[in-house]
């Protein structure tokens, strides 16, 4: 700490020696400066409150109905963006400032300088904006402020039926073409339906109640299709072991053949249901009872042939009819067996036809939700669309008639009649402390490229020599008087600088009022 004591001390000493010098220029600075602060150009500043009113009593009314915008931000976005060179060229031009601009490089220049001098600022959260302009001319500062205010309303109102109509032809375009989408779904879901008529009403259980009900009666009919087979078979092998008219006929004999055929084809049925099922089955409990009946009614009609003898296929003398008879029942068996293979032939066809459909359902059905889904997403946005276009329309209308934010003007463009720069009574302290500082510097840049001892130690540490001795100078009076008359005017010196200064600051408040 000595140390740095000592050094500071030793720099001081050698500014000492060159006080006069310091004293000279921070006169020098110190009035060019004073003067240059008096000369400077007066600037009047004019500013202009406005006030964005957002809030409107038809915004919760209409809420659900019309878009509501984010008025609040836009107003803010507009702020942070009016001061571009499209609107300061337009500000220019609406203010008269283009005037002087003789040549291109003047008109950059003219729009390089409105645009650093233009201020706008807004509050917080209280949606109030301050316009502000600086200007050598109080009338040119209010008609560019007018003119800004102007155009700041004119962005707003003029930005936001831009954006509506931008929006809205976005809307229009975007609905054409969900139309012509949705007109061409619905035409394939049209000519689907109409190649599918047949199928769509019909599900998949539809088929499988029918594909049984057909199968059930395609068996009923094999079954009566066997039946009638074996009963012609019969009459067939009764016709072959009749004798000839000219061979004596044997005994009578007693026949029931188509009893004995619907017997014999339902044993050979029972005989396939006792394969599949028990003897509990009521399938097979119901063929038993029907072999039971024909058993019994097979019984009655041989009491009855016994009783007459006519009644038999081979009875006595009436064999010739008996023979004529059985011709009828085979032709009439033949007759019934071929109907019976038409029908069992539809029934294959039928049940044919019904899987192939059924087989085809899952198919039309994956097909036909496809097509509802294509259709149901170009309806729902072409519904979404139409239903913002309408509140895009309703908002239009809000923004035209009764307007979402209201500009209010709470201060017009103010005419200065005092200029709010240069500060001089700030400038001038200023000028006269940076006179001081400039003396200061050259006190210290001379003493350090004419360095001077002040102690023998200094001497010591920088030769690396000893140091034997010193030689004082002795104070004689002249000495002293000089000395203290180089203190009196260096005091009075800087008395005079502060002193001219301070006088120079109070008459100029005085002469500001």
């Amino acid at each position: 700490m000595e140390e740095l004591v000592t050094q500071v001390i030793g720099y001081l000493r050698g500014m000492w020696r060159f006080r006069w010098w310091g004293m000279a220029l921070a006169w020098i600075v110190g009035v060019v400066g004073g003067v240059v602060i008096y000369t400077m150009p007066d600037t009047y500043q004019s500013s202009a409150r406005i006030h964005v009113d957002t809030q409107s009593i038809l915004r919760p009314l209409m809420s659900g109905l019309a878009v509501q915008p984010n008025v609040g931000q836009q107003i803010d976005m507009l702020s942070r963006t009016l001061i571009s060179r499209p609107n300061v060229e337009k500000l220019i031009t609406m203010a008269d400032l283009d005037l002087t601009a003789q040549n291109p490089v003047q008109r950059e220049a003219l729009i390089a300088s409105v645009t650093n001098r233009l201020r706008i600022q807004s509050g917080r959260g209280d949606n109030l904006f301050t316009l502000s302009f600086s200007d050598t001319q109080p009338e040119r500062a209010q008609r560019v402020v007018q003119s800004m205010l102007s155009l700041f309303v004119e962005s707003g109102l003029g930005g936001k039926r831009q954006d509506t109509d931008t929006a809205r032809r976005f809307i229009e375009e975007q609905i054409r073409s969900y139309e012509q989408k949705l007109t061409e779904a619905e035409n394939r879901l049209k000519d689907f339906r109409l190649r599918n008529m047949a199928l769509i009403g019909a599900g998949t259980r539809d088929y499988i109640s029918q594909i049984a009900d057909v199968t059930e009666q395609l068996r009923q009919a094999q079954l009566e299709l066997r039946e009638a087979e074996n009963s012609r078979d019969a009459m067939r092998q009764q016709l072959s072991s009749n004798p000839s008219d000219d061979e004596l006929a044997p005994p009578p004999m007693l026949a029931t053949p188509e009893l004995d055929a619907r017997i014999d084809a339902l044993k050979r049925s029972l005989d396939d249901l006792l394969q599949r099922y028990t003897e509990l089955h009521p399938d097979v409990i119901g063929a038993r009872r029907v072999i039971e009946d024909l058993e019994k009614q097979k019984q009655e009609q041989l009491a009855q042939m016994r009783e007459n003898p006519s009644m038999g296929q081979f009875g006595g003398y009436g064999m010739g009819s008996g023979i004529e008879q059985t011709k009828l029942a085979l032709a009439q068996g033949e007759a019934r067996v071929a109907s019976l293979r038409a029908r069992v032939g539809e029934f294959e066809s039928r049940l044919l036809r019904l899987q192939e459909d059924a087989q085809r359902i899952p198919e039309l059905e994956t097909e036909m939700a496809q097509l509802n889904r294509d259709y149901s997403v170009h309806k729902s946005n072409y519904d979404a669309l139409v239903s913002r276009r309408e509140s895009a329309n309703i908002a239009a209308e809000m923004s035209s008639q009764s307007g979402i934010a209201d500009f209010r003007v709470i201060d017009p463009p103010s005419l200065p009649n005092k200029p709010s720069a240069p500060n001089r009574l700030l400038l001038l302290p200023l000028a006269a402390l940076v006179g001081l500082g400039a003396g200061f510097a050259l006190t210290f840049l001379i003493s350090q490229l004419r360095p001077a001892f002040s102690d023998p130690r200094q001497l010591r540490e920088i030769s690396g020599l000893p140091v034997l001795g010193t030689v004082s100078m002795l104070p004689t009076p002249e000495r002293r008087r000089k000395r203290r008359n180089g203190l009196i005017a260096f005091g009075t010196g800087l008395a005079a600088y502060a002193g001219v200064f301070a006088m120079a600051t109070v008459a100029l408040q005085i002469l500001q009022g």
